[in-house]
């Protein structure tokens, strides 16, 4: 990003906010206590970000010239305006994974696509950001964000609902390993779907175990 490392301070004690921290230190940036870090990240909830951002603003937290980033999926850089109004820089990253809250989160953020945003002028520092905290940048525009976080969501909420019910249905009927049988079932089937792409299905006509 730049030949000089920044000041960091990470918002947010849950497995996104510990796996950025680790991230951005492994970058040799400068962990901080302080919330005047060259670089915020709030890596919290998105429900709760107008409100933490807002109160920020109110004070005086917010510096010139200062980075400030989210983390949520649901949100571009506007949400982070009253920042902006105080000389700060805006910046979305989100990491599109889940995070588990484990050692596995760090190797895995090495090979996600990280969406990002930001206005025109400070880009390449969102992208920057993401390259190296280990992923590859994936550029959303402000308004293809709320299709983005439906898709975000359909992937991984609906997806590990799909996965549970099945491994319950086998455990129900006294199947053993039911989630050895799945494992290959759902990566195969996965792996599937990236390759076809998107095709628009009637329900009617689907298949199972087509």
């Amino acid at each position: 990003m730049t030949e000089s490392r920044l000041t960091f301070h990470v918002v947010g004690d849950g497995p996104v906010g510990q796996t950025i921290r680790l991230a951005l230190a492994a970058a040799q940036h400068i962990p901080s206590d302080k919330l005047d870090a060259d670089l915020i990240v709030l890596a919290i909830p998105g429900e709760e970000l107008a409100t933490t951002i807002d109160g920020y603003a109110k004070a005086g937290i917010w510096n010139a010239g200062q980075l400030v980033a989210h983390t949520s999926p649901d949100f571009g850089y506007s949400i982070l305006e009253p920042a902006t109004k105080a000389g700060a820089i805006p910046l979305a990253i989100h990491p599109a994974m889940r995070f588990t809250g484990t050692s596995i989160d760090l190797p895995r953020l090495r090979d996600a696509r990280i969406a990002v945003a930001a206005p025109k002028i400070a880009l390449p520092i969102a992208q920057a950001l993401a390259i190296e905290i280990g992923g590859e940048p994936v550029v959303i525009a402000e308004e293809a964000r709320a299709a983005y976080a439906e898709a975000f969501s359909v992937a991984s909420d609906f997806s590990a609902m799909v996965v549970s019910q099945a491994i319950g249905l086998l455990e129900a009927a006294g199947v053993e390993n039911a989630r050895d049988i799945i494992g290959p079932v759902v990566k195969s089937s996965v792996d599937r779907a990236l390759a076809d792409g998107h095709i628009g299905l009637d329900p009617d006509d689907v298949e199972v175990g087509e």
